[in-house]
């Protein structure tokens, strides 16, 4: 067994967590299972020295008020499945109430993000960079799902990637107040804007061919330094997911397609399919590589937790504010 997680964040000592963890591992198991995750990965090695101690910290966190818990990573970088199994243990093992939501559920209908790409700059036609997502439906829902009462219902917004737009709201997930825990997950949650006078020079072939006169550049970041900013300060705690270099992404992502692609099995995904050819995946990384190497510089420095990964995509090392 790895034992990763700091011990001067431990909330439990060795034998409950043991007693915890013969509870809970067959659960952890299954969440496995429905994820397509090899028992034999590191996840599974990691369990009773990462995973569960972090759930037990994460549920030490909830008093009385719903607690934002941000979990950062770069694309492919297993954001969807530390919140899975986050969502799991806190659940199983520590009885909160916990909701999941992605940023991708946030996204502009495809009607209003084509308004941007003929309004705005066409790089808007591609969903991903802020400015694509309804913060003041994010906004709501954060205070819906703080103030809301007791078997209250509210409704979670779902995006769905088959025909790249928000399902019908008599589609999205009905969850049943109250709600301990909201793990809110996304490739920029917690990003913050850069200095206007970085943004001059292109970082890639994308901003220099597609963007030469900064007018993406600059919008993304105002939206950052504005409504994004004003999300993310709902924020209690901040998880990062550090990989290890941005070489990875490619990888990472084009295994994150082909599991998409047999989810998606039989299905005609318009968005699949433009990203099988490995040219189109690279100019779609493109979009995401500015915020993605700012976030990688100075983030770790100012989240809560940090899980740097190693390059076989296993947590290596954690680190907090703490100061381990």
């Amino acid at each position: 067994m790895n034992h990763l997680w700091p011990e001067n964040l431990s909330t439990f000592n060795a034998a409950q967590l043991h007693t915890l963890q013969q509870q809970l591992l067959p659960g952890f198991q299954q969440l496995l299972d429905r994820e397509k995750i090899p028992h034999e990965s590191g996840i599974i090695s990691n369990f009773a020295g990462l995973y569960l101690p972090l759930a037990a910290w994460l549920a030490g966190q909830h008093n009385d008020q719903t607690v934002i818990i941000g979990i950062n990573g770069a694309q492919g970088s297993g954001k969807s499945t530390l919140t899975n199994i986050l969502a799991e243990l806190l659940e199983t093992g520590f009885n909160k109430k916990v909701t999941t939501l992605s940023i991708d559920d946030l996204y502009k209908t495809r009607r209003q993000r084509q308004h941007m790409a003929q309004n705005i700059h066409p790089l808007f036609g591609t969903r991903g960079v802020p400015g694509t997502h309804n913060i003041d439906m994010g906004l709501q829902l954060f205070k819906d799902l703080k103030q809301a009462q007791l078997n209250d219902d509210i409704y979670i917004p779902q995006f769905n990637k088959v025909t790249d737009d928000q399902h019908k709201k008599s589609d999205w997930k009905k969850i049943s107040m109250p709600v301990d825990i909201i793990l809110f997950e996304g490739w920029c949650v917690g990003a913050l804007p850069e200095h206007d006078d970085t943004l001059t020079l292109p970082i890639n072939a994308l901003e220099e061919k597609e963007d030469p006169h900064c007018i993406w550049r600059e919008y993304v970041n105002q939206q950052l330094a504005g409504p994004y900013h004003e999300l993310f300060s709902q924020i209690d705690l901040l998880i990062m997911l550090a990989i290890p270099d941005m070489k990875h992404i490619f990888d990472w992502r084009q295994l994150q397609e082909r599991k998409l692609k047999q989810t998606l099995s039989g299905t005609d995904s318009k968005h699949d399919q433009q990203l099988d050819d490995n040219d189109q995946l690279q100019r779609f990384i493109m979009h995401f590589e500015r915020i993605t190497r700012a976030c990688l510089n100075e983030m770790p420095q100012r989240a809560d937790i940090v899980l740097k990964l190693d390059n076989q995509h296993q947590v290596s090392r954690v680190t907090s504010r703490t100061g381990q």
